[in-house]
């Protein structure tokens, strides 16, 4: 499944690349690293622009990282999606009905084996795993829970972007611009 319809998510760090993507051919963006007095201005922005944000609600500054920070965002934001490490997160926008993308940070065996409990529990719609330049990891991942798989983290190169579609990947998330242009348009 394939919702996005695009091979790169393109992710914002800064508000220039955000006006940048606004006269992309991309239609879902995530936004990082923002502050909660600009996230309800950036969603309607991309709104009008006719985008999607897809929002990482655990580094939105100067909110609370829970389930009720979630809600709200959820419902008075109302992104296309909401991006956590978090259980009670995913958990909240999946009962919400705004796409849920569980983010896991892979460093070790147990942490992979504690990823898997955690998404059978949270059961997201998409699943975006860091970092994303391990295709086998990709690969493995997706065949034991059927949750398609983003690959994020630690994509520098395009080369990086090939090698997680080749192991699966619906899709990389990437603040890299080169990799932005590379792909723009590819579906």
């Amino acid at each position: 499944m394939n919702i996005f319809n695009q091979k790169v998510l393109p992710a914002i760090r800064q508000m220039k690349d955000f006006e940048v993507l606004l006269r992309s051919r991309f239609e879902y963006m995530v936004l990082l690293d923002s502050h909660i007095g600009q996230i309800k201005s950036i969603v309607q922005t991309a709104r009008q622009h006719d985008k999607k944000m897809l929002v990482h609600v655990d580094l939105i500054q100067g909110l609370r990282n829970d389930e009720y920070a979630t809600e709200f965002l959820c419902q008075e934001i109302k992104p296309a999606g909401v991006i956590s490490t978090r259980k009670s997160a995913v958990m909240t926008a999946r009962k919400n009905k705004v796409l849920a993308i569980q983010r896991l940070f892979l460093l070790d065996t147990n942490a992979l084996e504690t990823s898997y409990r955690l998404v059978e529990q949270t059961q997201p719609d998409f699943i975006e795993v860091l970092p994303g330049v391990m295709p086998h990891i990709i690969a493995e991942i997706y065949e034991k829970v059927k949750i398609p798989v983003l690959a994020g983290g630690l994509i520098r190169t395009i080369e990086d972007a090939e090698m997680a579609f080749a192991g699966g990947a619906i899709a990389v998330t990437t603040s890299r611009r080169e990799i932005w242009k590379h792909f723009a348009g590819k579906k």
